[in-house]
């Protein structure tokens, strides 16, 4: 433990990605004696789970302007720090430590070893070269500032003593991560789910599980995504899906996730375009089957027999013979098909909540609380969420680099000046 007379120069409460990053950038610049606390048994757990065992690093988009689309709360506030650290930055600081990056078809990146252990050996490692230092299972119960020093009261009833301290706790859904922010007089935005999937509870969905269209169009209310989307035993998930959670994470919260969700499976066809390619096969392939081949690219044969049958068409009914009032009921179910979501399902890889430490409260180009001095924030503790394809990384890299960073220069320009 530490002493007002020994005090650490850094204590970064959180093992997550965003503080690993917070405490690594400061040591690399230079900065000694940090420590991170972490709560749980195992630091780094959201890297370990993330994209199925491979952890989406990051993702393949380069301009600041651009990556900051992709954040349904921070896009304005994000510029600045995207041009300071963004993925290529972050691409290149792996390659320094050995990992190197791959871009799937979607833009999302993962370790070429597609296991997320190489990720956490590379942090560790450059952790454990720079000299940083971490407890597990010590949760921080407390924190006062007692005249330029902050007091660090954890679980295990250790008391620590620091000139600077990072708060990375993560998300705000759990009490734990809001006490160092509310401890130190920050308000925090109510906390929401984002990212989640849907339940849907429809004949229409059953026995479907595991069919997959590659980019559908969700339209609830005002919230519009596009991408693929998966059918589940429960209802919906999918990148089209959880961008929807994430763009409405507040609307549907305050609607308690009781809503109409419209879906176009093609993608870009409309009702009317659809019933123009009916007519085309009702002239070309008059005497083929519908219900026997889907003709829309991307509609799988399962998901195709699926939706003839809820337009009451049957097998044996052909092109030619297709009335019009199955021809418009296909192409309903086809681009506008409405079904009712009745709640939210954790999507556990990627769950991510909206809502943190307001923006406001912080200078955006150092991390650091406006009315605490040396206090930084990082990560998700924020009131800062990206949408899935490893945009929430890329936020923990960049708010967790500019932190470290500013800590560094801060407590040097205090050496100095005591000099």
């Amino acid at each position: 433990m530490s002493s007002p007379q020994n005090p650490h120069n850094l204590i970064v409460i959180g093992g997550g990605a965003a503080g690993f990053f917070g405490a690594i950038s400061a040591a690399e610049a230079g900065l000694q004696n940090i420590l991170i606390l972490e709560r749980g048994p195992e630091i780094l757990t959201k890297v370990r789970i993330s994209g199925g065992g491979r952890c989406n690093v990051t993702h393949n988009c380069y301009e600041p302007r651009e990556l900051v689309e992709n954040y349904p709360r921070g896009v304005k506030s994000l510029i600045g720090a995207f041009h300071r650290f963004q993925p290529a930055d972050t691409i290149s600081w792996f390659a320094n430590q050995g990992v190197a990056l791959k871009v799937e078809s979607d833009g999302r990146m993962f370790p070429t070893t597609d296991n997320s252990e190489t990720i956490i050996i590379a942090l560790t490692s450059a952790a454990q070269k720079n000299g940083v230092a971490w407890h597990t299972r010590c949760g921080v119960e407390k924190v006062r500032k007692i005249n330029e020093l902050f007091e660090v009261k954890t679980s295990k009833g250790q008391i620590y003593f620091t000139k600077s301290l990072l708060v990375a706790t993560g998300g705000i859904r759990s009490e734990h991560a809001r006490i160092p922010a509310e401890d130190l007089g920050h308000k925090l935005s109510d906390p929401v789910p984002s990212l989640f999937t849907f339940k849907i509870e429809d004949y229409r969905l059953h026995g479907l599980p595991g069919v997959s269209v590659p980019n559908a169009l969700l339209r609830a209310g005002k919230i519009e995504t596009q991408g693929p989307l998966l059918i589940t035993h429960w209802g919906l998930s999918g990148p089209a899906a959880l961008k929807a959670s994430a763009w409405g994470a507040r609307e549907l919260s305050e609607i308690d996730y009781q809503f109409t969700l419209e879906i176009n499976w093609t993608g870009s066809e409309t009702p009317d375009s659809l019933e123009r390619i009916f007519d085309e096969q009702r002239r070309k392939n008059g005497k083929r089957k519908v219900a026997k081949r889907s003709i829309i690219d991307g509609i799988s044969h399962r998901l195709w027999q699926r939706l003839t049958e809820t337009a009451r068409i049957t097998e044996a009914t052909t092109w030619a013979n297709l009335t019009r009032e199955q021809s418009s009921h296909l192409a309903y179910e086809l681009a506008a098909a409405k079904f009712k979501v009745t709640g939210k399902s954790l999507n556990k890889e990627e769950f991510v909540t909206c809502g943190g430490v307001l923006l406001d409260d912080l200078n955006l180009k150092t991390m650091e609380s406006k009315s605490v001095p040396n206090l930084y924030f990082c990560g998700e503790v924020l009131d800062i969420d990206g949408i899935t394809g490893g945009f929430n990384f890329q936020s923990a890299w960049t708010t967790g680099y500019l932190a470290g960073l500013a800590i560094n220069e801060r407590l040097h320009c205090i050496s100095s000046e005591m000099v």
